[in-house]
């Protein structure tokens, strides 16, 4: 299993998962009071709301972010339930925004919300998410 840390604040618990960060920083603009590399640890659950902190995690691009919900399984399999949209990006990843589950090769199951982008060119270090390699193969499908 990969390393991760996890994270709760009692109603969700935070899974990172350093190997997979792309370092877009978008947890760190969208919640610098959660989120914050230069404090130890790094993100404190307390700092805000369980609907903040999940909004900003469902704007992590490569998946080394995500929760689950400590308590409630059924929302978790609502939300699955729920419209997803795929988009093709042209020279770059799918988009899918809306929930939708990711099952790794193991068959670990990670629910996601909100935008994640997909590799398309089979470049990318962080399958299945895009860490943005298509841009230096010249990827253009």
């Amino acid at each position: 299993m990969e390393n991760q840390k996890e994270y709760t604040n009692g109603e969700i618990t935070v899974i990172w998962k350093p190997g997979v960060c792309i370092h877009s920083g978008n947890c760190v603009r969208g919640l610098d009071k959660v989120f914050n590399p230069k404090n130890r640890p790094w993100i404190k659950m307390y700092s805000a709301s369980t609907d903040a902190i999940i909004q900003t995690i469902n704007n992590c691009p490569s998946g080394a972010l995500t929760y689950k919900r400590n308590n409630d399984m059924s929302e978790k399999v609502e939300a699955v339930q729920t419209k997803t949209k795929v988009q093709i990006i042209s020279g770059g990843p799918l988009m899918v925004e809306g929930p939708c589950a990711i099952v790794d090769k193991d068959g670990n199951e990670t629910i996601k919300e909100g935008k994640i982008f997909l590799c398309r060119c089979g470049e990318s270090n962080n399958k299945p998410y895009c860490d943005g390699k298509h841009k230096t193969v010249e990827f253009d499908k």
